[in-house]
C-alpha cells in the first residue's frame, strides 16, 4: 500500500517496504521486528491514528499525541477484521472459480451448438439446392411442353393453309386455262362446276395471323408454391390479356358524388376467359365531361399485382361523364360507359327533433317541413296531430333518417307544404 501512495506524503515518507516472503521468514524464525526509524528498538506498540506498528521511541516522538497501545491488546480486534476480510475474499475466490468453470462449460456448449447449427445449415442448403434443381427441371419441362404445343398448333395451321392454297391454285389454273383455251360451249358447260368450286374455296374461313404467338415469359419473382418442403419462386407465363374479356366491377361504376372519392375495379382476363394472376398491363382510363369539353377528371390507377386494378377519382363538377377504360389500347368489356356525378352532399340546415312544439318551446309561428300542424293556431307539428311523421325528423326537409342528405325542401308539392320554412332554434 505504501508503494501505491506518493512518497512525498508525510505519513509514508519514512516507511520502509519489506517483501512479504521476508516477513514470513522472520515470523517463522521468531525474530522480533525492529523499527525502521529506530533500528535498535523492537516494534511492540500500535498507533491507532496512523494505523501502523511503532516502537517506544516513536511514541515518545512524532506519535506522542496519538492513541497507541500494545500489540497484544489490539491484535484481537484487528485480527477479527482481517479474518472477516479473509473470509469474504475466500468467498469471492470460490465464486470466481465457479464462474470460470461456467465460462469454460459455456465455451464448450457454444462450440457444440455452433457445430450443430452448421450441420443444420448444410442440411438446409442441400435441401434448398435440391428443391431449386427440381423446380428448375419442372420449369424446363413446362417450357418444353409449351413449345411443343405451340409448334403443333402452328404445324396444323400450316398444313391446313397449304392444302387450301393448293386447292385454290388448282382451281385458279383450271379456270384460267378454261377461259384462255376453251371454246364458248366448253366455258358455258363448265361454268357451273367451276363457279361452285371457286365460291366454295373463297368461303373457307382461315386466320390471317398465326394461331399462336411467341409470348413466353419467365417471372423470377412469381411465387411458385412449394417444392420438397421449400417455398420456391419463378414461373413461366404464357397467358395473354384479352381486353374484350376484361370486366369492370364496383358500386360506384356508374354513379359518383361531387368532390367525393369514388372508384371501381378492373379485372383482367386472358383469351380463355381465365383471370390473370399477375399485373403489369398497360391500363389507360379517361373520364371526360360530356357537356364541358375542358372538364376532365384525372383518375389514379393502382396495379394490385394480381390481375386487378383499382381506379379511383374525385370529380369536381356534377353532370354526365364519358368513361373509357382501355388495356393495350383496346376498350375492355363495357367501355365506354356513362358516369353520373351527383351534386355534393347537402347538409341539413334544420333541427332533428320530435316536433316543432317541443323544439321551439311552444311558439305558434314555428313551422316544420314535415307539414304537420296542431289545433289552436299552431303552424308546426306536434305529437299525435295531423301530419306528424310519428318519429324524429328534420325540420328543414322532413327526412326521418338522421344520417341522410337534405332534400332542400318539403317532400310534397302541395301548396301548404311549399310554404313551410325551417325554424332556426
Amino acid at each position: 500500500w505504501c508503494l501505491l501512495l506518493p512518497r512525498r506524503q508525510k505519513k509514508t515518507a519514512s516507511h520502509a517496504v519489506t517483501e512479504l516472503e521476508n516477513t514470513k521468514d522472520c515470523s517463522q524464525a521468531g525474530k522480533p521486528l525492529l523499527c525502521p526509524s529506530h533500528p535498535t528498538e523492537e516494534l511492540q506498540l500500535f498507533c491507532e491514528q496512523c494505523d501502523q506498528a511503532v516502537c517506544r521511541d516513536c511514541v515518545l516522538g512524532r506519535h506522542r499525541q496519538h492513541p497507541c497501545d500494545f500489540a497484544t491488546n489490539v491484535i484481537h480486534r484487528h485480527g477479527d477484521a482481517l479474518r472477516e476480510l479473509l473470509q469474504s475474499s475466500q468467498q469471492h475466490m470460490d465464486t470466481l472459480e465457479d464462474v470460470l468453470s461456467q465460462v469454460d462449460e459455456m465455451g464448450g456448449a457454444v462450440r457444440s451448438r455452433a457445430e450443430a447449427v452448421a450441420a443444420e445449415i448444410c442440411l438446409f442448403a442441400r435441401g434448398y439446392v435440391k428443391a431449386i434443381e427440381e423446380h428448375r427441371d419442372r420449369l424446363l419441362k413446362q417450357l418444353e411442353d409449351l413449345k411443343v404445343q405451340k409448334e403443333n398448333l402452328l404445324h396444323l395451321q400450316k398444313a391446313q393453309l397449304q392444302q387450301l392454297l393448293l386447292d385454290m391454285r388448282t382451281g385458279v389454273e383450271f379456270t384460267e386455262h378454261l377461259l384462255m383455251s376453251g371454246s364458248d360451249m366448253e366455258i358455258l358447260v363448265s361454268k357451273g362446276v367451276v363457279s361452285s368450286r371457286l365460291t366454295q374455296l373463297n368461303s373457307v374461313a382461315y386466320s390471317t395471323h398465326p394461331s399462336v404467338d411467341d409470348r413466353i415469359h419467365f417471372s423470377p419473382h412469381e411465387r411458385a408454391g412449394q417444392c420438397c418442403g421449400y417455398e420456391v419462386f419463378g414461373a413461366i407465363l404464357n397467358k395473354v390479356v384479352d381486353p374484350a374479356r376484361c370486366t369492370l366491377h364496383g358500386e360506384d361504376l356508374h354513379s359518383a358524388r361531387q368532390n367525393q372519392l369514388s372508384g371501381f375495379t378492373l379485372l383482367c382476363r386472358d383469351t380463355a376467359g381465365e383471370r390473370l394472376g399477375r399485373g403489369g398491363e398497360a391500363v389507360r382510363v379517361t373520364i371526360i365531361h360530356k357537356d364541358k369539353r375542358d372538364c376532365a377528371v384525372k383518375p389514379t390507377v393502382c396495379d394490385n399485382g394480381d390481375g386487378t386494378y383499382c381506379i379511383s377519382y374525385s370529380p369536381e363538377e356534377p353532370g354526365l361523364y364519358a368513361v373509357c377504360v382501355c388495356v393495350k389500347g383496346q376498350h375492355v368489356q363495357g367501355s365506354p360507359f356513362t358516369l353520373m356525378v351527383k351534386p355534393k352532399f347537402r347538409e341539413h340546415q334544420g333541427v332533428f327533433h320530435c316536433c316543432t312544439f317541443c323544439s321551439s318551446g311552444g311558439q305558434k309561428a314555428a313551422r316544420c317541413a314535415c307539414g304537420g300542424t296542431m289545433p289552436g293556431g299552431y303552424q308546426g307539428c306536434g305529437h299525435g296531430h295531423r301530419g306528424h311523421p310519428g318519429c324524429h325528423h328534420w325540420s328543414c326537409c322532413g327526412q326521418v333518417k338522421e344520417r341522410s342528405e337534405c332534400l332542400c325542401g318539403p317532400p310534397s308539392d302541395t301548396s301548404q307544404r311549399s310554404l313551410l320554412r325551417t325554424v332556426a332554434l
